[in-house]
């Protein structure tokens, strides 16, 4: 990294190439103010502003101290280089209080791709569009030219956009070697658009930019995820086999599990997401949000744990940050001033669709024990439960929301997440449970990293829709890998289904193949269960999910050596095809393959109703992993009959063995003999 000073003009180059500029006829910095107006309904956002002032800052003045390199910025705010190797730091002070829009200009040309914001399902590469960061429901549709996302628009406000993400945050990563992370949690808006130019938007003066470089991907990803954090390795029990998502009470939870096991289907957890009892609202069948097991429901359940123990097998529940008003928990966190307030002190009650819940105040160190402790350790912990789905962490209102922090909810929305995910952290450590327990979740933001043990996409729509469907979890691990978060997982089938659309037979299994070349197998019985395709209700459907399974756990030994690296290193287990082939100009624009670390590529097929794939091979021999048939890099077209997904491995990698046994006991039928 090269800081180069002109008298006022400015540039800092990183691999021989120009990143920023600031020149008295090319400022790189604007200013201004904007006024926002924010709508929210049950999780959507309808955010607009009105830019009041923008104006551009030149340097006026130049000093140089053992902090780095300041510069005056007209009076408005002072800037503060420090380049050291390949990373330089960008501190900004504000002097003009007034100021509440930030826009920052970095070099950019025609060809380069841009990768990260978070966990992103439309685009893998951002070049060519802008990318809000807000944490958010993604929206049900996700694509505005669909019947789906209209009717969802009309009738819930939830239709969604190519942007709207669970999980954003303020960090790329440039095909020019470099990533850029900026300190905030306001909310940004990352344009990608202009082809001399991305110009980052972010609603207030940051404290700060890191741009850090380095000669390959790999290496920069280990920077980037030195910095942001690591997330620890996954439980060795989650190779075992499939974690059942099932529901509905002992009887008909543990007996879905007896018939599972019965068909010769591995399970290594059951997760009951409704432990905690259920209510049924016009979506579906909901939970009861008060983080308890359900004595009625689940009599006995602590026994009926260590019974699953004793089998192998272990036992998943479900909690969230928000408690119901009608719970006791609730009524607990209320009397203890635990919950944020309206400005004026009363109580705020967010609208989750039929029923009404408290924000536990995190921002509270005593209610932030206080949940950690009293809710997540004696309620889930001490009972045995051994895993979770922390979901939600979006909801964070900003109209009339008062925090014990005193920080404005528009500065904390986007920060909710991470420190949701800390508290979860925080409660197994202090157990002495990391390692063994695994908890994951859909919300995120910088600081996930270290803190979110498993990622999982989110709500998907149960259908093969590009920007809601089966695609749209391969483009987001890949994404989230980018951003420093490789562990990543999906509910096998989608969970949505509304306006009649419902999940199939082939979703299910084509969704299956993909997620047994993931870290984690999940079923999910969806939000309506009734309507939806169930794989317990179909013989041949468990059949074939069992030799899915099967290959999952053979493939542990490998996937635990990815899901090391990931740990120790910060390279993600999903990869894109560039961060191990970059010279090869074409991987940079996939983002419907994945490298399973270096040896293995999958290529998912994403749509219905096909028997054959095109696939696009990087330079080298890879071998069929079904057939053993050997191909050579370029574009190849094969057979993909259900459960048979294409994938390749590499013709000398060291773990051929496994692969060929893998072959010789579930490949083709002609592979075989």
């Amino acid at each position: 990294m090269e800081f180069i000073r002109k008298e006022m003009d400015w540039e800092l180059n990183a691999n021989g190439r120009s990143i920023l500029e600031c020149k008295g006829s090319k400022p790189m910095i604007y200013v201004g103010y904007g006024e926002e107006s924010v709508d929210m309904y049950r999780g959507n956002f309808k955010i607009e502003d009105y830019v009041v002032e923008r104006r551009p800052l030149h340097v006026t003045g130049i000093t140089e101290g053992p902090e780095g390199i300041s510069m005056d910025m007209e009076g408005q705010l002072t800037l503060t280089v420090r380049v050291e190797g390949e990373c330089a730091l960008l501190s900004f002070t504000q002097v003009d209080p007034r100021i509440n829009r930030f826009w920052f200009r970095v070099d950019a040309d025609e060809e380069e791709c841009c990768y990260g914001c978070g966990e992103q399902m439309s685009y893998f590469n951002l070049r060519g569009r802008h990318f809000p960061l807000w944490t958010s429901e993604p929206g049900v549709g996700r694509d505005k030219t669909t019947y789906v996302t209209w009717r969802s628009d009309v009738e819930n406000k939830a239709g969604g956009d190519y942007y709207n993400t669970n999980y954003p945050e303020p960090t790329y990563v440039s095909s020019r070697h470099y990533y850029l992370h900026v300190d905030s949690t306001a909310y940004a808006d990352f344009d990608f658009r202009n082809r001399e130019f991305h110009e980052l938007q972010i609603w207030e003066v940051p404290a700060s930019i890191r741009i850090e470089a380095a000669p390959t991907f790999v290496e920069l990803l280990e920077k980037l995820t030195a910095f942001l954090g690591r997330q620890p390795e996954l439980p060795e029990w989650v190779y075992n086999g499939l974690i059942i998502g099932v529901q509905g009470g002992n009887e008909r939870s543990f007996g879905l599990l007896d018939r599972t096991l019965e068909k010769g289907i591995k399970v290594s957890g059951l997760w009951c997401q409704d432990w905690c009892g259920k209510r049924v609202t016009s979506f579906g069948k909901r939970l009861q949000w008060d983080w308890q097991y359900h004595k009625e429901m689940y009599p006995d359940l602590p026994k009926r744990i260590e019974e699953l123990h004793a089998r192998g097998i272990r036992f998943l529940g479900y909690i969230n940050p928000y408690l119901v008003n009608d719970g006791v928990l609730y009524e607990e966190g209320k009397a203890k001033g635990y919950f944020a307030t309206k400005g004026d002190g009363s109580d705020y009650l967010v609208d989750f669709g039929e029923f009404y819940c408290g924000v536990v105040d995190l921002t509270n160190p005593d209610a932030y024990e206080w949940f950690k402790d009293e809710v997540i350790k004696k309620h889930s912990l001490d009972i045995g439960i051994d895993g979770w789905m922390a979901d939600f962490g979006e909801y964070l209102p900003t109209d009339d929301l008062r925090l014990y922090s005193g920080k404005s909810p528009m500065m904390e929305h986007n920060r909710w997440p991470a420190l949701w995910a800390k508290c979860n952290y925080d409660a197994v450590k202090e157990e002495g449970r990391l390692g063994e327990v695994v908890y994951f979740m859909r919300a995120g933001g910088t600081g996930s990293q270290k803190y979110c043990t498993l990622l999982w996409a989110g709500d998907q729509s149960v259908d093969f829709t590009i920007h809601d469907g089966l695609a749209t979890v391969i483009c987001a691990a890949l994404s989230a890998g980018m951003t420093g978060c490789g562990l990543s997982h999906s509910d096998i089938g989608g969970y949505t289904s509304l306006f009649d659309n419902t999940r199939t037979k082939e979703l299910f299994l084509r969704w299956s193949e993909m997620a047994m070349f993931t870290p984690v197998m999940r079923t999910h019985e969806g939000n309506r269960p009734d309507t939806n395709f169930q794989y317990y209700e179909d013989e041949d459907c468990m059949e074939q999910l069992a030799r899915l399974v099967d290959i999952y756990t053979m493939l542990a030994p490998y996937m635990k050596v990815l899901v090391k690296e990931n740990a120790e290193k910060g390279i993600p287990v999903q990869r894109p095809l560039f961060l191990h082939y970059e010279e090869d100009g074409k991987a940079y624009g996939i983002q419907y393959e994945y490298l399973l670390g270096r040896d293995l590529l999958v290529a998912p097929v994403y749509l219905e109703a096909r028997e054959d794939w095109d696939v696009y091979l990087p330079e080298g021999e890879w071998v069929h992993l079904w057939t053993g048939d050997v191909y050579q890099g370029g574009d190849v077209n094969v057979e993909a009959p259900l459960g048979y997904t294409p994938a390749f491995y590499l013709k000398d990698s060291s773990y051929a063995p496994l692969f060929e046994e893998i072959r010789r006991k579930y490949g083709t039928a002609a592979s075989r003999d």
